[in-house]
């Protein structure tokens, strides 16, 4: 029998308008590896975090509140068909090296904000501990695309998916991300890291030259990525005081969507960072900064996406804080990514 005939039956089965069983996957869902479509493959990681801790918990808050969503979306019908499947093979590893290195880091960064000089063995141990994450991210995502599987990272702050966005540029070289965030992330080993959750999209764009960065939602950059993003042919920026701006005088939703779509090529990669909504869908994400995107703007923004008939190639959520209410809001947001795909 194969995956997809396996898939079937187990869709055949199943109902979703009943309660979901005790030993239930991800969403309430029954399927296994084999049966599954999309990877959903959780990174609790923030080793390097600068302000508050609590993102490395987000996965397992999100998993904890997918139970409890309804199976039919507004936007995107029957996701669940596709088969959904919670690829946890490495969660304690992670963990593992997590808990190893993020005191370290914690005293490191407190160092250097007191101006205190670190031995620079001690940021090359850090150094070398995220670069053996982003391997073994990068590593796990290229298998499944070599087996076309669809892939959603769930972070974790939000250097998590550089490895899969380097897998990626192997197989698609040139594509488009549509980043949803709060911040830029463009700056250059923040406070030292090489893999700062602040210097993802720097680092990528660096990786793959061939990549258009669309911004969404960005409110609080440094004046070095303001000007990186004014003087790059391949970053297109929606400041989110422009985009408030637009909608006082008169600009709709719907239009401020066509003109972030139309700036995207056909393959899109979303990365969508929980700040990027408004701090009421997010209280407990690591960096939260007012304004935003309301979480019903977030999805017809998605909902935009799927009508342009854009090709989604993968996604990521990353920086979900340890709070009930962050895992309900992020898990619903989590099925819409998994509709796109």
């Amino acid at each position: 029998m194969t995956n997809e005939e396996k898939r079937k039956q187990v869709v055949d089965l199943f109902d979703p308008d009943n309660s979901v069983a005790t030993n239930a996957g991800i969403f309430g869902l029954p399927f296994g590896f084999d049966e599954s479509e999309i990877m959903l493959y959780p990174v609790p990681w923030e080793a390097t975090v600068s302000f508050r801790s609590g993102t490395a918990s987000g996965p397992i808050h999100i998993y904890e509140a997918s139970s409890q969503i309804d199976l039919f979306d507004h936007h995107f019908g029957e996701v669940w068909k596709k088969g959904i499947y919670w690829f946890d093979a490495h969660i304690s590893e992670i963990l593992r090296l997590n808990n190893n290195i993020r005191p370290i880091a914690q005293q490191y960064i407190t160092a250097i904000e007191q101006g205190i000089n670190v031995a620079q063995d001690i940021l090359d141990h850090l150094n070398n501990t995220c670069h053996e994450l982003k391997e073994m991210v990068k590593n796990v995502c290229a298998s499944f695309l070599a087996d076309n599987r669809k892939v959603g990272i769930v972070g974790g702050d939000h250097s998590t998916p550089q490895g899969y966005l380097e897998a990626l540029s192997d197989k698609h070289g040139e594509f488009g991300i549509l980043q949803i965030d709060a911040h830029a992330d463009l700056r250059e080993a923040y406070e030292g890291f090489t893999y700062s959750h602040a210097s993802i999209f720097h680092n990528i764009l660096a990786y793959n030259e061939k990549l258009n960065l669309v911004q969404v939602g960005v409110r609080d950059y440094s004046a070095g990525e303001r000007k990186r993003i004014e003087e790059s042919e391949n970053i297109t920026t929606f400041f989110d005081a422009d985009l408030q701006a637009e909608r006082f005088e008169g600009k709709t939703w719907q239009q401020q969507c066509h003109a972030i779509i139309n700036a995207l090529p056909q393959k899109v990669y979303v990365s969508f960072d929980i700040d990027g909504l408004t701090p009421d869908c997010c209280p407990e994400t690591g960096t939260p900064v007012p304004g935003g995107l309301s979480f019903v703007q977030a999805g017809y923004l998605l909902n935009a996406l799927k009508e342009h008939k854009k090709e989604i190639i993968g996604f990521d959520l990353s920086e979900t804080g340890a709070a009930q209410w962050d895992g309900i809001v992020s898990s619903r947001l989590l099925y819409k990514l998994c509709g796109l795909l």
